[in-house]
């Protein structure tokens, strides 16, 4: 049985009608001129809107916070007027949407910033990572990142503001709140984690150090737009992108109880969901129930059986299902019933048209 998972919950000053989440999924579907959010995108995303809570593809905050080609964008005004319309269709057919703000730090390269050196907490260049680019010219493909620089304290103020006024362009665009990217080896990841991060000043050297950037970012969005339209997404055990951190549950603690002090709408957990990865144990995830008394989402190869139990058990209390929803954008409803779930083409995960992003039909 999955009644656990259509059980209303409270969300900050949200009603959710059920506990499955859509998480952000980068889809590269952006216009490529401005990184404005188009129309297919609009009518994607509200095909999803029967999920409990929608949570839109990562956004980036300003020119300097973009990683890749084909990503939208949350700071002009066509790109709030292009996320109005994916926000209206969803609010049309009853769905809630939050805007997920993100800033990649190092993990870009300067053609994707308007030729400007990346940027980070620290001066170290993240190996073995690769990141998408379009110049226009030689056709779209892959290259290295960059070293970048460490960031002065006017470049940390400077995002700080960026955060905040992103997460008033975001409600301004219509969406019901905003999650914070903490996570996957970008720019707030990579004040947290102590391998990215070698500063010595009040933005390093020790744990409580390393969580105050995150520390100012939520501070200063829930000035803007209150603490219960904010939720952050955290990766404790992922590498991705070079990010790793000594004792990830002593610090990923911390930042648990700290965003509690915040009294944030949610935290939302990205495990590690490779072939071999590490598992976060029971005593992990207690030990995050304990420093947290907000909603919990957790992400991570669930399937309906396993989200259940999840909940069930009280270590979450929603479940965010990822590719699942590629294929599949009356998930809710199959899980519901017990249909079984298509599989999504990986061809046309990222880029391209209505090809693989509108073109999956309901169940029949």
């Amino acid at each position: 049985m999955t009644t656990a998972l259509f059980n209303p919950i409270k969300l900050g000053k949200l009603t959710l009608a059920n506990r499955i989440v859509m998480p952000p999924m980068t889809r590269s579907r952006a216009n490529n001129t401005d990184d404005s959010a188009t129309d297919i995108m609009a009518t994607y995303y509200a095909q999803r809107s029967s999920a409990g809570l929608i949570i839109g593809e990562g956004s980036q905050i300003s020119a300097m916070a973009k990683g890749y080609a084909w990503t939208p964008g949350i700071y002009s005004d066509k790109q709030l007027s292009g996320w109005k319309k994916v926000t209206d269709a969803v609010h049309a057919k009853h769905g809630i949407m939050f805007a997920q703000l993100w800033h990649v730090g190092r993990v870009t390269h300067p053609e994707n910033i308007g030729n400007q050196q990346p940027i980070s907490s620290s001066a170290i260049k993240a190996e073995n990572v690769k990141v998408f680019i379009d110049d226009g010219k030689n056709g779209p493909g892959f290259v290295d990142v960059v070293e970048p620089r460490e960031m002065t304290h006017a470049d940390i103020q400077q995002v700080v503001e960026q955060f905040k006024q992103a997460a008033l362009n975001a409600v301004k665009a219509g969406f019901d709140g905003i999650e914070l990217h903490a996570a996957n080896g970008y720019l707030i990841n990579q004040f947290i984690d102590s391998e990215s991060n070698l500063r010595t000043d009040e933005y390093g050297d020790s744990l409580s150090n390393r969580l105050r950037f995150l520390d100012e970012v939520i501070t200063a969005m829930a000035s803007a737009i209150g603490a219960d339209k904010i939720g952050v997404r955290l990766a404790p055990l992922t590498t991705l992108n070079g990010t790793v951190d000594a004792s990830p549950e002593l610090t990923y603690t911390a930042a648990a109880k700290l965003l509690n002090q915040h009294d944030v709408a949610y935290i939302h957990i990205a495990e590690a969901d490779w072939d071999d990865a590490p598992v976060m144990s029971i005593e992990f995830k207690q030990a995050l129930r304990a420093a947290f008394k907000g909603v919990l989402i957790y992400a991570g190869k669930y399937t309906s059986q396993r989200a259940t139990t999840a909940i069930e058990s009280g270590l979450a209390d929603m479940i965010a299902f990822g590719r699942p929803f590629v294929a599949n954008p009356d998930l809710p409803a199959r899980i519901k019933h017990g249909h079984a779930w298509a599989s999504h083409n990986p061809e046309t995960l990222f880029g391209g048209d209505e090809k693989g992003l509108t073109d999956y039909p309901s169940y029949t």
